[in-house]
C-alpha cells in the first residue's frame, strides 16, 4: 500500500511542476483538469472501491502524460520535438502519445469496473466492450475539443492541436483504440490475478 502513496506523491509533484510557468495557462487547465478530477474520484471512492496496482500505475502514467503536455502544450513538448527529430516526422508526435494513453489507461480502469460490478467477469465480452467504452471516451473528447474550438477560439483549428493534419481526429481515435488493445493484450493476465485478490 505504501508504494501507492508514493505514486500519488509523484503525480501531485508533476502536477505542481506543470503549473509553474506553463506555456499557456488556459491550455494547462484544459489538459490537467482531468488529472484533478481523476485524483478526486480515485481518492473519494478508495474505501469502497480500491483499485488494483495495475490500475493505479496506468492512471499515474496517464496523469503524468497529461501534466507534461499541459505544461508546454502538446505541440511544443521537448520530448515530442526530440522524437520528431529522431524519426524525421512531419509534426511533434506527443499528441499521439497522449491519445494512445487515452485508450491505454481507461482500458484497465473500465475493465476493472466491469469485472467488479457487472456480470462480465470472465466473459468473452469483457474485452470488446472495454474497447468500445474507450472509443466512446475518445469520441467524446474529440467533441469537447471541437466545441471548445468554437466556444473559446471562434473555430480556430489551431486550438485543436492538429498541427495541420486534416486527419488528426481520426488518428486520435484510432490511437486510443490501439492503446486500449495494447493494454488488454499486455496487462489482462496480471490484471486478472490482481482482481482475484481484491
Amino acid at each position: 500500500m505504501r508504494w501507492r502513496w508514493g505514486l500519488l506523491a509523484l503525480v501531485v509533484a508533476v502536477l505542481v511542476w506543470s503549473v509553474i510557468k506553463p506555456h499557456d495557462l488556459g491550455t494547462w487547465v484544459a489538459e490537467t483538469i482531468w488529472v484533478v478530477i481523476g485524483l478526486a474520484l480515485v481518492l473519494g471512492f478508495w474505501k469502497r472501491f480500491p483499485l488494483t496496482g495495475v490500475a493505479c500505475v496506468v492512471l499515474a502514467a496517464h496523469a503524468i502524460v497529461l501534466a507534461y503536455g499541459g505544461h508546454t502544450t502538446y505541440a511544443l513538448t521537448p520530448l515530442g520535438d526530440w522524437l520528431q527529430d529522431v524519426f524525421a516526422l512531419d509534426r511533434n508526435p506527443y499528441d499521439r502519445i497522449g491519445h494512445f494513453m487515452q485508450g491505454f489507461a481507461p482500458a484497465i480502469v473500465v475493465r476493472e469496473i466491469l469485472w467488479r460490478t457487472s456480470p462480465l467477469k470472465g466473459s468473452r465480452w469483457l474485452a470488446p466492450l472495454t474497447v468500445c467504452v474507450c472509443l466512446s471516451i475518445s469520441a467524446v473528447w474529440e467533441f469537447l475539443e471541437w466545441g471548445g474550438a468554437y466556444l473559446v477560439m471562434n473555430g480556430d483549428p489551431a486550438f485543436l492541436g492538429a498541427q495541420g493534419d486534416p486527419w488528426d481526429t481520426q488518428w486520435d481515435m484510432a490511437l486510443a483504440v490501439i492503446g486500449a488493445l495494447v493494454a488488454l493484450v499486455t496487462l489482462s493476465r496480471l490484471h486478472d490475478k490482481q482482481l482475484k485478490e481484491v
